[in-house]
């Protein structure tokens, strides 16, 4: 995608800006030398002399740049004086006017951003190791940029706003993420900023501007076809057309809250778990707040955002009164509709809060926005209270409010885009849990806290291939109990401190795997722990001696030295001994 001619755009700049100045330099030297060359001097015997073209030259270039040798090869006469008087103010003032077009040159937008261009083309081309692509640094892509750095994760970011991108210099980020300010809309500057690069491992689109991201999407589906892409939007007509270029993984916060919410009216347990492993690792476990009721709702502003918080609801079977002032508004058939200004008070008693179960302020504007969770709060004070913040600045006021459901965009789609490329497992979790049911999260949340704490472990995915787990493939041939790998390997005794959260078989899932299930070649394991059982799993998996130890219980020495003068040897599979793998042998 990118053009031979873009390699220096610095350069040509460069030379179309100073012609002129270079024009009128070289000029000045070339008049300043040949008519040095034409008026005769005299040498030490007093015979006249003419000076030549490499003498005449070199003296101009000392006295041009005041460095100033004296007059060679002979002392000058007063002609010869007289004309390099002239020609050094000659040279003054083209120097004067070269330097002038050089510094505003050096200030030239233009010419800066070129600069800015050839830095950052250069940066990407030298990247080795996977990057993401990320087309948008506001809010959300700053809350993901530092997530994914913590796992050491590399990212080149576009941004058309520059002050977005000059907080990349600022940001405390672990490694150098380079950015540049251009317009994601045009497929050429996602190609220089490396989509077609080789290590380029995923695009994530995350500007306020759906087009935009479905332009991204569509140029990623079309440049790289299989490349994964992550893409924001708020607008189900984008998301379908983005659907239709390849299987791009679209995050809508308010189609996403929607979703939360009703998962928090039927199972208040599965929420809590599903917010809980989206975090990032050593997030507190959250505070089990008050669950949604099932009553009637009041829902203010009939936008995207309450139109799908509308949806969602009845779909529940829950009836809705909205509350726009938009008076083309249309009403979903069933729905009560109100129309006016919701922070009137005639307007809102007619809502009836005191009769209403939950109020949602979904404007567009965080002050319409707080106002409206004030008044409701004074009309009904048991009432579960959701809103929308849409602006960063204002988050201390909403938790001043002690807002029961808050939605976040940029956090929520931060959130879910940070657990997709964090764990890809993960997210296939969370989409199949919910279908678990109540209990089965609170069992789980219960076995989390038991091994992890109160704060979120390490999640990962260990996958029982041979290349990754060597040492377990005498045990995988006849399949291994989940129960025995999880054993500590100094203590077979003792549980890592790890939880078994998904096992994928051949495209299969089994959430919350129980400890008797037996583990097959190629098997992946979606787990959660503190940090260190990811090691000490690691050390099993890899360790044939570790792994004698605690699958058979068998201590063997580490070296072959030792093992034939003991007669401790590892299992010999090759002569098709099986392995014993029992939890009662010792």
């Amino acid at each position: 995608m990118a053009r031979p001619t873009e390699a220096s755009p610095t350069v040509f700049l460069v030379l179309r800006r100073m012609r002129a100045p270079l024009i009128v330099l070289i000029l000045i030297f070339a008049i300043s030398v040949f008519g040095l060359t034409l008026i005769p001097g005299r040498d030490g015997a007093g015979q006249p002399v003419r000076m030549g073209f490499f003498d005449a030259f070199y003296f101009m270039s000392y006295t041009a740049t005041t460095i100033g040798y004296g007059e060679i090869p002979h002392p000058f006469t007063g002609a010869q004086r007289l004309w390099v008087t002239a020609t050094i103010y000659l040279t003054v003032i083209g120097w004067a006017y070269a330097i002038g077009s050089l510094l505003t040159l050096i200030r030239d937008r233009a010419f800066r951003d070129a600069l800015a261009l050839r830095r950052f083309t250069g940066t990407v081309k030298r990247l080795r190791e996977p990057f993401l692509l990320v087309v948008g640094y506001g809010q959300t892509g700053q809350l993901l940029g530092h997530a994914l750095d913590a796992l050491g994760r590399r990212m080149v970011v576009i941004d058309n706003i520059p002050e977005h991108v000059d907080t990349l210099d600022i940001d405390p980020y672990v490694s150098d993420v380079p950015g540049l300010v251009a317009d994601a809309a045009n497929p050429h500057t996602l190609g220089v900023a490396g989509l077609e690069h080789p290590a380029c491992e995923a695009v994530v689109a995350l500007t306020d501007n759906d087009e935009v991201n479905l332009i991204v999407a569509m140029t990623a589906a079309l440049i790289r076809p299989g490349l994964p892409v992550i893409a924001r939007t708020v607008s189900p007509a984008i998301e379908h057309r983005m659907r239709a270029f390849g299987s791009p993984t679209v995050i809508n916060p308010f189609d996403r809250y929607g979703d939360h919410l009703r998962l928090a009216l039927h199972a208040p347990a599965a929420y809590l778990l599903m917010s809980w492993l989206v975090r990032e690792e050593g997030a507190e476990m959250p505070e089990p707040g008050r669950p949604p009721a099932s009553g009637r709702w009041v829902v203010c502003g009939y936008g995207r955002f309450g139109h799908k918080v509308a949806e969602d609801l009845r779909a529940d079977g829950i009836d809705v009164t909205v509350i726009d002032p938009n008076p083309d508004v249309e009403a979903a058939p069933g729905l009560t509709l109100i129309r006016g200004d919701a922070s009137e008070p005639a307007i809102l008693a007619r809502a009836d809060l005191a009769g209403a179960e939950g109020f949602v302020a979904g404007t567009d504007n965080d002050a319409t926005n707080l106002s409206l969770v004030a008044t409701a709060r004074k009309e009904g004070p048991s009432l579960f209270i959701g809103a929308r913040q849409n602006r960063p600045q204002n988050a201390p006021l909403f938790a001043a409010m002690e807002i029961d459901w808050l939605l976040v965009p940029a956090e929520l789609a931060a959130r879910e885009i940070y657990a997709r490329l964090s764990t890809p497992m993960l997210w296939r979790f969370l989409q199949e849990m919910p279908e678990l049911g109540n209990d089965w999260a609170e069992e789980t949340l219960d076995r989390m806290r038991a091994h992890c704490g109160s704060r979120l472990g390490t999640l990962w995915k260990a996958t029982l291939t041979t290349a990754e787990a060597p040492a377990l493939q005498p045990w995988l041939r006849d399949g291994i109990a989940l129960g025995d790998l999880l054993r500590y390997p100094r203590d077979r005794d003792r549980r890592l401190d790890t939880v078994a959260l998904m096992l994928l078989r051949d495209g299969e899932t089994t959430l919350g795997p129980a400890d008797d299930v037996k583990l097959r070649v190629g098997d992946q394991i979606l787990l959660v722990g503190r940090k260190g059982a990811r090691r000490l799993l690691l050390d099993t998996m890899t360790n044939r001696v570790v792994a004698e130890y605690v699958l058979a219980g068998r201590e063997v020495p580490a070296g072959w030295v030792w093992q034939r003068a003991t007669g401790r040897l590892l299992t010999d599979t090759a002569e098709g001994d099986s392995p014993v793998h029992s939890s009662d042998d010792t």
